[in-house]
């Protein structure tokens, strides 16, 4: 589905502010959490959420109590990411990827079996990490 110069192409797209926006999908956020997990000048935890920001306001997503930019889902994502890409060491990112595209937490609605839906879209889960309120994160 992705290759490796899909990722690096995906990353640094968004960290410039380039990648047009009908690109942005659930799926190019993981490849972008792939480039930055693999980055060597980059921490994810740190920097991901500025990359994201500064491309939502780049293309017009505000980023609100309600809109744009989500601390707890880009956090989550990156746990899962960084999980994919430890178990299969000798893999390339576009391996890990595919493999957790084809996992259960590659769709779309993955949090919901850890956080409620209140929950997840709280102010307090936008604005920063939170933890599960329903089950905890398998990682």
């Amino acid at each position: 589905m992705f290759t490796e110069a899909d990722i690096d192409r995906i990353g640094r797209s968004v960290e410039a502010r380039t990648l047009p926006k009908c690109e942005w999908t659930h799926a190019a956020h993981f490849a972008a959490a792939m480039w930055v997990l693999t980055h060597p000048n980059l921490v994810a935890e740190r920097d991901m959420p500025a990359v994201i920001r500064g491309y939502n306001d780049a293309t017009g997503t505000r980023n609100t109590d309600t809109t744009g930019y989500h601390e707890t889902i880009t956090q989550a994502s990156i746990r899962v990411a960084r999980a994919f890409l430890a178990n299969r060491p000798d893999a390339g990112r576009a391996e890990a990827l595919s493999k957790l595209l084809a996992s259960p937490f590659g769709r779309s609605d993955w949090l919901f079996v850890y956080y409620s839906r209140d929950r997840l879209f709280s102010v307090e889960a936008r604005r920063g990490w939170v933890e599960p309120d329903l089950s905890p994160l398998p990682f």
